[in-house]
């Protein structure tokens, strides 16, 4: 035998040029990119919410000589409230861990990382259960896919042979503009929705003499007549520590058409507001911040991330969800 050996003059040591994790990209979470975020000082308060029905009802009347105008008015509703719960997650770091810690590993930045991923995760599987979930918009009536003839509230589904996803959003649309006057501006799908999207018939004719002839986003919301298509990408896994990984998209086979207020202020409707508490020292515009500090009992640094916000359906007649598009 040759000596020296290869492994008596080499010793493996960590990369420093490459690692893996799986980080999913920031762009993946659209919790924060769908409704208006309004930040609050204060974790709970009210809003006032005027009554509909009066703005669209016309009580003026033909006024003879001498006489009164016809007298009208509205109501408003002042028991509207939000409440901004805090979400947090941490990591600890612990002082023998750093000091054995090998190139290319970072343990503030890794825990910084992975702790906000936590929060990231968490605030679309509530945005989801909030909002892409049944029984919860046009006065809790949905429209659900079928793989047969549609009925009263159905459509085809869009992965079904004669189905036509263009007409149904549309049709959909003029729906919510009749109730509200407002035209939805955003649709919100979820990955595999965008799948059957991308390869539907109806579309790809519809395309076919763009300058690429190529489905994207953009495309997308242009024959669906809104201003924004997002795909809710997030993925998780729902298995425990020490089980086998199961992982699934946080969105499911649907899709929320909706008026997302581009310009949020005083007498202007809204699908949803998202309340970002942002009076805890140091949050965000979000309510969002990162801490790190000392627990000498433990010898260790802590990584917390922490949220407060409050997801909230303002105006449900502004919204529309498409539930089982594909089978």
């Amino acid at each position: 035998m040759p000596q020296p050996t290869k492994s008596d003059v080499h010793v493996n040591r960590p990369l420093t040029n490459i690692s893996l994790a799986y980080i999913q990209s920031r762009s993946d979470f659209i919790a924060d990119q769908v409704f208006p975020n309004i930040p609050v000082t204060k974790q709970s308060d009210r809003y006032f919410k005027y009554d509909k029905d009066f703005w669209f009802r016309s009580e003026a009347q033909l006024r003879a000589p001498g006489t009164e105008s016809a007298g009208s008015g509205f109501t408003v509703d002042s028991t509207p409230t939000y409440y901004a719960p805090v979400y947090a997650v941490h990591k600890d770091i612990d002082d023998q861990t750093v000091a054995n810690t090998d190139d290319p590993l970072n343990a503030e930045r890794d825990a910084t990382i992975f702790v906000t991923q936590q929060m990231l995760l968490k605030r679309d599987k509530l945005w989801a259960s909030t909002y892409f979930t049944t029984g919860v918009w046009n006065g809790g009536t949905d429209w659900t896919g079928v793989s047969g003839t549609p009925s009263t509230n159905q459509v085809k589904q869009w992965d079904a042979s004669g189905s036509d996803p263009v007409s149904d959003v549309t049709k959909a649309a003029l729906v919510i503009q009749q109730q509200t006057s407002y035209k939805p501006n955003v649709l919100v799908i979820g990955p595999q929705v965008l799948q059957v999207l991308m390869n539907h018939s109806v579309v790809l004719d519809r395309i076919k003499y763009t300058q690429r002839g190529i489905v994207t986003l953009d495309l997308l919301a242009a024959l669906f007549g809104v201003d924004r298509v997002l795909v809710a990408n997030a993925v998780e896994n729902t298995s425990q520590e020490g089980q086998t990984g199961a992982y699934s998209f946080v969105f499911g086979k649907a899709a929320l058409l909706c008026y997302a207020n581009p310009n949020p202020g005083l007498m202007q409707p809204s699908a949803g507001y998202t309340f970002s508490w942002n009076g805890l020292l140091g949050a965000t515009g979000l309510g969002h911040r990162i801490k790190r500090f000392r627990i000498d009992a433990i010898e260790s640094d802590r990584i917390e991330a922490e949220m407060a916000f409050d997801f909230k359906v303002v105006a449900s007649d502004c919204g529309l969800y498409f539930t089982s598009l594909i089978a």
